[in-house]
C-alpha cells in the first residue's frame, strides 16, 4: 500500500475547493519557524493544537448562559463551541471553502472568554479600562500566541496566520491594535467570516433550547416571534403527537438548517453579483460578503432582540451578573493589593517577563472556569476556607 503524504493532500484539496477559497500550502506561515508535517496540512495541525490546549478543556466549565452547576444538561461555553464547529464545517464543505482552516477557527473562537459568560467579559472590562481593557476575541489571539505553554521553543500554539486572523477579526471588528498585523483594511477568508454566523446560529437555537427546558421562556410567548413559529409549523406535520422535548429538538433542527442555508445561499449569490473569482477579491470587499438574507437578517435580529428581553435579562441571570461582578471584582482588587497572592506561574510572567501585574491578574481571571472563581473567593475571603 502506498502511503498518502502531505502534498497529496493538499493536490487533492486544491482540486476541491472554489477559486476564492483559502488553501492550505497557500498559508503565508508560522511566526515561529516549524518543519511541516509529514502527511497532516497546515490547518489540520492548528485545530489539533486548539483541541489539546488547556484553554479549550476549560471551556467545559465556563458558562454560556447558565452556570454549570445548575445542571448537566445545560450548554456550555464547550458544548456551544463543539455545536458552532459542527455547523461551520457543514457549510463550508457544501461552499467548497476550506473546511479545516474554518473549524479551527470555530474551535478556537471563545477560547478568550471569562468565567460567567458575557457578563464576566463586561466587569473584566471594566476594571481593566485604565489598562488597555479587556475583549475576548484579543484574549483568544493572545492565549494561542503567549499564554499557552506547549513547545520548548516558543510560547504560545504557533498557528498558522490565517487562523490567528479569523480569531481576532471575529465579529467583524478591526479596530483592535491586535489586528494591525492582519491589514484592518482587508476583510478575512471567507472562512473566517462564516464562523461569526455559525457561531450566532448556534447560540440562538440552543438558547432557546435551553430556555426552553430551564423555563425561562415562555413557548406561548416565543411563539410571538415569527422565525421560532414558522420552525414549530415546519414541523408540526411530521411530529404531531410526539413528546413536547421532540417537537422542540425537531424545531431546533429546522432553524439551524433554514438559518445555515439561508446563509450559504446569500453569500453565493453575493460572490456572482461582486464578481468574486480569487481570495484577493475575497478580501477587497468590505466590512464582509457574508450575511443573512435581508428577511432572513430581520428575523434573527428580533427573536435576538426576544431573547434578550425575555432570558438573557431574566431575573436568575442577572443575579448570577450580579454575583459574577462581585465575585470578579473582589478576585482582581485582592490581587492588586497583594501580588504575591497569585500562583507561582503567574507570579513569573509579572517579575520576569515584565508582564503588567494588571494583565497578568486579568488573564489568570480569564482563564478561570465558573468553579475555580468560587472557589479561589472562598479561600481569598472566607476565613474557614483551606488556602
Amino acid at each position: 500500500m502506498t502511503m498518502l503524504r502531505r502534498s497529496d493532500f493538499e493536490g487533492r484539496e486544491d482540486a476541491q475547493l472554489a477559486g476564492w477559497a483559502q488553501r492550505s500550502r497557500d498559508s503565508r506561515g508560522r511566526r515561529h519557524p516549524e518543519p511541516e508535517h509529514a502527511f497532516r496540512m497546515v490547518f489540520q495541525r492548528d485545530r489539533d493544537r486548539i483541541i489539546h490546549s488547556s484553554a479549550f478543556r476549560r471551556l467545559e466549565y465556563k458558562t454560556q448562559v447558565f452556570v454549570n452547576h445548575e445542571g448537566d444538561y445545560y450548554r456550555t461555553r464547550l458544548t456551544h463551541t463543539m455545536e458552532a464547529a459542527q455547523i461551520t464545517r457543514t457549510l463550508t464543505r457544501w461552499l467548497r471553502l476550506n473546511e479545516d482552516l474554518a473549524e479551527a477557527v470555530a474551535l478556537a473562537h471563545d477560547l478568550g472568554h471569562t468565567p460567567f459568560g458575557h457578563a464576566g467579559e463586561k466587569v473584566l472590562d471594566r476594571l481593566m479600562s485604565v489598562h488597555g481593557g479587556f475583549e475576548h476575541n484579543a484574549q483568544s489571539l493572545r492565549i494561542v500566541d503567549q499564554l499557552e505553554e506547549r513547545y520548548a521553543s516558543f510560547r504560545g500554539l504557533n498557528l498558522s496566520w490565517e487562523v490567528r486572523e479569523g480569531i481576532v477579526k471575529h465579529s467583524g471588528r478591526y479596530d483592535r491594535p491586535q489586528v494591525v498585523e492582519f491589514d484592518a483594511t482587508l476583510a478575512p477568508s471567507l472562512e473566517a467570516q462564516l464562523v461569526d454566523f455559525t457561531d450566532e446560529i448556534a447560540y440562538n437555537a440552543h438558547d432557546i433550547d435551553d430556555g426552553l427546558k430551564s423555563g425561562m421562556l415562555d413557548a406561548e410567548e416565543l411563539a410571538s416571534v415569527p422565525l421560532w413559529r414558522h420552525a414549530r409549523a415546519a414541523v408540526e406535520k411530521d411530529t404531531r403527537g410526539a413528546a413536547e422535548q421532540v417537537r422542540r429538538y425537531h424545531a431546533v433542527r429546522w432553524l439551524i438548517d433554514r438559518l445555515g442555508s439561508d446563509l450559504a445561499e446569500t453569500l453565493d449569490a453575493r460572490l456572482r453579483k461582486e464578481g468574486v473569482e480569487t481570495l484577493d477579491d475575497v478580501r477587497r470587499v468590505k466590512p464582509r460578503l457574508v450575511e443573512f438574507s435581508d428577511e432572513t437578517g430581520a428575523r434573527v435580529r428580533e427573536l435576538k432582540a426576544f431573547l434578550f428581553d425575555r432570558m438573557y435579562t431574566h431575573h436568575r441571570v442577572t443575579r448570577m451578573t450580579q454575583k459574577a461582578d462581585r465575585i470578579m471584582t473582589a478576585l482582581f482588587e485582592a490581587y492588586m493589593a497583594e501580588p504575591k497572592q497569585l500562583p507561582p506561574h503567574v507570579l513569573h510572567r509579572v517579575e520576569e517577563i515584565g508582564e503588567p501585574v494588571a494583565r497578568g491578574i486579568a488573564d489568570y481571571i480569564a482563564g478561570m472556569t465558573d468553579r475555580f472563581a468560587l472557589e479561589e473567593y472562598k479561600k481569598l475571603f472566607d476565613p474557614y476556607e483551606r488556602v
